[in-house]
């Protein structure tokens, strides 16, 4: 059997999520993988899977800020706000020659902190019981609303102009959730000739890099980060002892709730096992989250 750990890898484009994590199975011949969180097929980038018992760490990387490297093209925008979908609306080349440097910079500056976004049409999201990009595809209205999220850095690393379009490379930062085809869609609109996203690619989730990740084609056990190593990247580290140990394994509280200094943290064991996940329960710790006890280090 395959030991635990959460595995990263860096998903090329073309394919969708769910076939890395088909092959992640047949690579390391267990079915028990999730992910946190998904890329859409023309996306690359990072993915983060959980194998085994550390699926269960999944719960605390999913919502963690995260990088995008991406490209925007304005001028034309689409009725998915990226590239995979069918051209909706073309700017006039005139149009596109009297957007500015300054407009650009402003809508970028109304699309940075915290924001109102409305997700892309084409999504996972769920109404009424169905997914929004079901709903689009079957040619039904889908009105989705406007969520908070917090886009920290919106950069333009590179413009090019063109006879009819504008590029931009951006960098993005922003909390989980966060659309980054509907800020291209957005820009598109606040500068008035539509826009659409041509490339992405995420680089980080949390503390974890895309640098350190393994290519579809490597996936091996070898490249598994073990469930303690894991869970200290994420969250603070709490060093327990043995009969402590055994008690939070067993459900039962433990005295030191002044040891925490965060709202969880990673309970670690004399052998550098992570026994779970604790939080603070008055003076007390109390496990929210165990591990499997042959999990290692």
């Amino acid at each position: 059997m395959v030991r635990p750990g959460i595995l990263l890898v860096d998903k090329p484009g073309g394919i969708t999520s769910h076939d890395v994590v088909s092959r992640a199975r047949r690579a390391l011949g267990t079915r028990k993988i999730g992910h946190a969180g998904t890329l859409d097929p023309m996306a690359t980038g990072l993915l983060v899977l959980g194998v085994e018992g550390a699926t269960r760490l999944l719960t605390y990387i999913v919502g963690a800020d995260k990088t995008y490297e991406a490209t925007i093209l304005l001028g034309v925008a689409t009725d998915s706000d990226d590239a995979d979908g069918v051209e909706s609306a073309r700017a006039d080349a005139a149009d596109v020659a009297a957007v500015t440097d300054e407009a650009i910079a402003a809508g970028i500056s109304a699309l940075t902190g915290d924001i109102q976004q409305v997700p892309s049409t084409v999504s996972a999201i769920k109404v009424a019981g169905r997914r929004a990009y079901d709903l689009a595809r079957a040619g039904e209205e889908v009105e989705l609303r406007a969520r908070s999220v917090t886009v920290s850095r919106f950069h333009v690393r590179e413009m090019r102009r063109g006879d009819d379009a504008i590029e931009l490379d951006v960098v993005v930062d922003c909390t989980s959730g966060t659309y980054i085809r509907a800020l291209a869609r957005d820009l598109g609109r606040a500068v008035g000739i539509g826009g659409h996203l041509t490339a992405l690619r995420r680089t980080r989730i949390g503390a974890f890099d895309v640098a350190a990740a393994a290519s579809v084609d490597d996936i091996a056990e070898d490249a598994l980060v073990a469930p303690a190593t894991a869970a200290a990247v994420v969250m603070s580290v709490l060093a327990v002892g043995e009969e402590e140990a055994r008690d939070l394994r067993h459900g039962k509280r433990i005295d030191g709730g002044g040891r925490l200094t965060g709202a969880v943290a990673a309970a670690i064991d004399p052998e550098g096992r992570l026994i779970g996940v604790v939080e603070k329960r008055g003076t007390q710790l109390k496990s929210v989250m165990n591990m499997p006890e042959e999990v290692a280090r």
